[in-house]
């Protein structure tokens, strides 16, 4: 079965970025099985993942922990908590939204692991054009750790 990895957020938006960042690492590792796709607007997830088996979607995410902290969630387990993955920033609807419609409509993915990494709200808002701080640099590696898990079914 393959399995489906979607980094969500927009390169160009400084921390945004992290969960493109962190597909790409991973999709340089060439996991057999994996496919990967790189996706700014969470509202065409309805479509992606419409199907599929199994499904990981890294992003970032604000919620009141550190900036570079990693969190992993099974989203067909329950309803994805508020907070964390939010509308706002950069997405008019954010991923949270994605999932529970998609939930409602019948279109969630029979696995559905979701790999948030903590960003720094104020500060991912206002840094178009730059690269990811060094808090979320820092956190790639955990992040593809986290992710490589997740695709073998060993999410936390």
């Amino acid at each position: 079965m393959t399995a489906l990895l979607i980094g969500l957020g927009n390169p160009d938006r400084g921390d945004d970025g992290i969960g493109v960042e962190v597909a790409r690492r991973v999709a340089a590792l060439a996991p057999q099985g994996v496919d990967v796709l790189e996706v700014e607007d969470p509202s065409s997830l309805l479509d992606t993942w419409a199907g599929a088996g199994h499904v990981v979607v890294v992003d970032a995410m604000t919620s009141e922990r550190a900036p570079g902290t990693v969190l992993t969630f099974d989203a067909t387990q329950g309803a994805v908590p508020t907070g964390g993955w939010a509308a706002g920033g950069t997405h008019a609807l954010g991923l949270t939204a994605a999932v529970e419609l998609s939930r409602v409509l019948g279109r969630l993915p029979s696995s559905l692991v979701l790999v948030g990494v903590e960003v720094d709200g104020a500060q991912a808002a206002s840094t178009h054009g730059e690269g990811l701080s060094a808090e979320l640099s820092a956190a790639v590696g955990p992040s593809v750790e986290a992710v490589l898990r997740a695709l073998e079914g060993g999410a936390r």
